[in-house]
């Protein structure tokens, strides 16, 4: 018995160790630019309002794949870019760790709509940004139609998380640190 226990905490310790150290392997930007189009084209596609959204953004952090894992000790990982005018800016990873009650993994898409240039302006100027301490963020929920509850894009920062099968709902992104990719 406590064997397995041992066995367990291993192998949670590896899939959060694994996952977080992907920030050493960044992916190409090449990839990360084929991603992120892939992540609004199907924002665009499958949300309504969507488009409307995304013309009001001072900037757009896109995260189109964020994997997460764990047995007991969890972590989760991702890369993206910061979208300005159409343009990337920069490359971002995002990471989070958590224990307690968690089995197995999943993944999702996020992005991040800054609507407020001050709000933008602070975390292109933070080194390392934590969602919950450096800023709020609201998540969006979809309301009747599949269309985005336009009643909630009164904060200056605003998240959409879905994944193959839309929006995912009652979600936090609390603890959530998002850091800049540098080119070393």
């Amino acid at each position: 018995m406590q064997h397995r226990f041992f066995i367990s905490i291993f192998a949670a310790m590896f899939a959060a160790v694994s996952l977080a150290g992907g920030a050493a392997l960044a992916a190409k930007p090449e990839k990360i630019e084929r991603r992120v189009n892939e992540a609004l084209s199907e924002f665009r596609q499958d949300i309504g309002g969507a488009e409307e959204v995304l013309a009001r953004a001072k900037g757009t952090l896109v995260f189109p794949l964020i994997r997460k894992g764990g047995i007991g000790i969890g972590g989760e990982y991702g890369q993206g870019a910061l979208r300005i005018g159409g343009n990337t800016a920069a490359y971002y990873s995002t990471a989070a760790a958590s224990i307690g009650l968690q089995f197995g993994g999943q993944s999702r898409r996020q992005i991040i709509v800054f609507l407020d240039q001050g709000a933008l302006d602070k975390f292109r100027l933070s080194d390392g940004w934590e969602i919950g301490v450096d800023a709020s963020v609201a998540v969006v929920t979809v309301g009747a139609g599949g269309a985005i509850d336009t009643t909630q894009l009164n904060q200056p920062i605003v998240a959409f998380v879905f994944d193959n099968k839309g929006l995912m709902y009652n979600l936090s992104l609390e603890g959530s640190k998002i850091s800049q990719i540098h080119d070393d």
